[in-house]
């Protein structure tokens, strides 16, 4: 599967624990739910996943952390925000671009219809020697 076809499925299921559970939870619990579901159609979720950065000869372990990878392949950032910040966003692009990947979703669950909460952020992958 591609990244398009893979964030169908994660909209799709996002969209769904919404429409059953409402805004109000916790991210954990959203999350838990999320890798569940996918998890359940045959997906590799990977959860709460520290990735390390090098810098020069040096290696910070666990520098970030990411909430969801699913199949290698797409981000999946959750919120439970009011509003999502264009530091979101930054946060975002900085986690495809240190683990060389292309997609990712920010879904915020904190919103009365979940589609208002959904955003594509997209790595060119234009630099590769930084």
């Amino acid at each position: 599967m591609d990244e398009n076809q893979i964030s169908y499925h994660i909209i799709g299921r996002a969209l769904e624990i919404h429409r059953k559970l409402g805004p109000g939870l916790l991210e954990s619990a959203y999350e838990k739910i999320l890798a569940y579901e996918l998890r359940k159609i045959g997906m590799l979720v990977e959860c709460q996943v520290s990735k390390p950065l090098k810098w020069e000869s040096i290696e910070i372990e666990k520098a970030y952390r990411i909430d969801l990878i699913v199949e290698n392949k797409v981000i999946v950032e959750l919120k439970c925000l009011d509003e999502v910040n264009p530091v979101h966003f930054s946060q975002l692009l900085t986690y495809l671009k240190l683990s060389d990947l292309k997609l990712g979703l920010i879904l915020n669950f904190k919103t009365k219809i979940l589609k208002d909460g959904i955003y594509r952020v997209a790595n060119g992958l234009e630099d590769k020697s930084t």
